[in-house]
């Protein structure tokens, strides 16, 4: 199969589970650059944040559209992350090639793992929520700054949980917020990637990114009739799969 038609499979695939869930399908872009297109770490990372942001932009404007995206609390958690992610992706291009693929691996499992775990209830979400502090909330978007710039994922299985768990909103407000974190930190990122730009492949990121944008819009079409737990299990499994063989090909 040629490496356009493996970007576009894959392209369609990630933005279906991004445009469904809000986040997690970005987690598995970079071992598609790696595994299916022949990307260097380094490379794939840089391409992915080009294909989040794109895809993540789109994905933003249709949840805006239907008032699902809180705006000032977007901005405010976003703006944590933006030196976070920065930084991150200036360190990027530092790592050993061994290092990036274990970091991901490591980041890609705890996104499974969290899929997986039992939701919890409103109570416990309002409770928790009660007691956050603006330190709490800074730090959380911090931390999904640095593993935005240094990984090049979009972070949606970190941001979700944490607008639920730690501002309290609503899993669908909650979903559209995401994509504004994620588009901010994405481009924050990849303002520092410029160097490692230059020798991408563009007639494979392009399909691929287009591909992901018109997936965005059937998952969301998607998450409307199936259950949202059900889609999160079903790709936690995947992800744990993906998770495990490159923790195997990084200790090789």
């Amino acid at each position: 199969m040629s490496a356009v038609l493996l970007a576009l499979a894959a392209g369609a695939v990630i933005g279906l589970t991004l445009g469904a869930l809000g986040g997690g399908g970005s987690v598995l872009a970079v071992p598609a650059l790696i595994y299916l297109l022949g990307f260097t770490p380094v490379a794939a990372t840089t391409a992915a944040l080009v294909i989040v942001s794109v895809t993540s932009a789109t994905a933003l404007s249709a949840h805006a559209r239907d008032g699902h995206v809180r705006w000032r609390t977007g901005l405010l958690f976003a703006a944590a992350g933006i030196g976070p992610a920065m930084l991150g992706g200036a360190l990027a291009a530092r790592l050993p090639a061994a290092a990036l693929t274990l970091g991901f691996a490591v980041v890609a499992a705890v996104a499974a793992l969290r899929m997986l775990r039992p939701r919890s209830s409103a109570h416990e979400v309002a409770r928790e929520a009660a007691r956050v502090r603006p330190g709490r909330a800074a730090a959380a978007g911090a931390g999904l700054g640095a593993v935005t710039g240094v990984l090049g994922v979009g972070g949606g299985f970190l941001a979700v949980p944490a607008l639920v768990g730690v501002l309290g909103m609503r899993m669908r407000a909650a979903v559209g917020t995401s994509l504004l974190v994620i588009t901010v930190n994405s481009l924050a990122a990849l303002a520092t990637r410029t160097g490692t730009a230059s020798g991408l492949d563009w007639a494979v990121i392009g399909p691929f990114a287009g591909a992901a944008v018109l997936g965005a819009w059937d998952g969301r079409r998607l998450a409307a009739k199936l259950p949202a737990r059900t889609l999160q299990r079903a790709f936690a499994v995947v992800l744990l799969g993906v998770a495990g063989f490159m923790l195997a090909d990084a200790m090789l």
